[in-house]
């Protein structure tokens, strides 16, 4: 079977809530990652075959195709077509997936994965609660068969995180050890720089501005989240806003643009559980990815796991005994953020950066999702 490689991947830097990039459109803000990416790799616009970008609430600015806007805000070709896609929080992860499956198929040879969310313009779930005046509260409302499936009480993101908290055992202060080594982890990332190759500056903002400097006594003061008894802002994923995008070609574009790649995409796949819990798939699908590409933990050298709160990614290292010291090395989304559509490749990004710094073979990236999902996606530097 042909082969994907990754020849380029970077990412803006993750503007904080009404921070340096809230009054800057999606479609420019993709744009600027996606005119980056063109000009640094010196494939002609025009031989593009897609553009495939993960976005969540496609409503309002980021309405109307995101990815073709995003192209066409940044000036090039108009004969490249673009695709927006929604698998929630693993949006631009599943983009990668589509185009690795594109080149591998034979039918493209230049794709660019990737996934832009402005927070600050659109809020979370602004595309649930714009079903309000249809009178709908929540968009499982409506659904006979959903309600007599999973009953009338709609799943929420913190409940899910509350309720895998109290399973694996862990207290207010176990997920507040873990939030704080996630800011340490991403303030000394960016203290030595590791994040400089990735990011492409954009109004003024040269690097993450998500990072806070905290400590576990002012962690202990915050209120919980809507109705929560652990959870709290401290240790759940930071609403921010952000673009990434990687380039993913077959092994003939390598020959024919005389590209280096430095990566190869070795394995992609996505698994699915309770949607009620919501946020345990990456555990199975883990192991689900694992038994498909012959490989065990043993073979990993880091872990991407988005840190969509700190019981998700503390209930798969309980569950998989993998090493904490090489999961989400730099921090994670409780100190970097989590723009939505754009986390997937964001967090491949900083992967593949991170392997490359430290000389690791194989990368193992995982996500929870709404409606109970994860992918897995395996690559191996070159």
């Amino acid at each position: 079977m042909p082969e994907a490689y990754i020849v380029d991947a970077l990412r803006s830097p993750t503007g904080k809530r009404k921070g340096g990039l809230a009054h800057i459109h999606g479609a420019d803000l993709g744009a600027h990652v996606l005119k980056s990416l063109v000009e640094r790799n010196g494939i002609p616009d025009a031989d593009y075959d897609d553009v495939i970008f993960g976005c969540v609430d496609a409503i309002g600015p980021l309405a109307g195709d995101i990815a073709r806007s995003c192209w066409l805000a940044a000036g090039l070709d108009e004969s490249v077509p673009g695709v927006t896609i929604d698998r929630q929080c693993g949006s631009s992860q599943q983009a990668v997936h589509f185009a690795a499956q594109a080149v591998m198929s034979g039918t493209s040879d230049v794709v660019v994965a990737g996934g832009v969310q402005t927070m600050t313009q659109i809020p979370i779930s602004s595309a649930m609660t714009a079903a309000e005046p249809l009178g709908f509260t929540d968009p499982f409302s409506g659904s006979e068969g959903w309600v007599a499936r999973y009953g009338s009480e709609p799943p929420t993101q913190f409940k899910s995180a509350q309720m895998i908290a109290d399973h694996w055992g862990l207290s207010r202060k176990d997920l507040e050890v873990f939030a704080l080594e996630s800011n340490t982890r991403a303030l000394k990332a960016i203290e030595e720089g590791r994040f400089e190759r990735e990011i492409v500056p954009l109004a003024g903002v040269t690097t993450d501005e998500t990072p806070r400097q905290s400590s576990l006594e002012k962690m202990a003061e915050l209120d919980y989240l809507f109705g929560c008894d652990k959870v709290t802002a401290a240790v759940s994923s930071q609403t921010c806003d952000g673009a990434s995008a990687m380039l993913v070609v077959s092994e003939d574009a390598l020959k024919r643009y005389n590209l280096t790649p430095r990566a190869r995409v070795h394995h992609i796949s996505v698994r699915a559980a309770d949607p009620i819990w919501m946020l345990t798939a990456p555990i199975p699908a883990t192991e689900y990815a694992l038994k498909k590409a012959g490989m065990s933990l043993a073979d990993i050298d880091l872990v991407e796991i988005n840190e969509a709160f700190a019981s998700v990614v503390m209930a798969w290292l309980k569950e998989t005994g993998f090493d904490h010291a090489k999961t989400n090395v730099n921090g994670g989304a409780i100190a970097l953020g989590h723009p939505l559509g754009a986390t997937g490749t964001k967090l491949m990004t900083t992967l593949l950066h991170e392997l490359e710094r430290t000389g690791g073979r194989y990368g193992l990236q995982t996500m929870c999702e709404g409606g109970g999902q994860a992918n897995v996606t395996i690559i191996e530097r070159l």
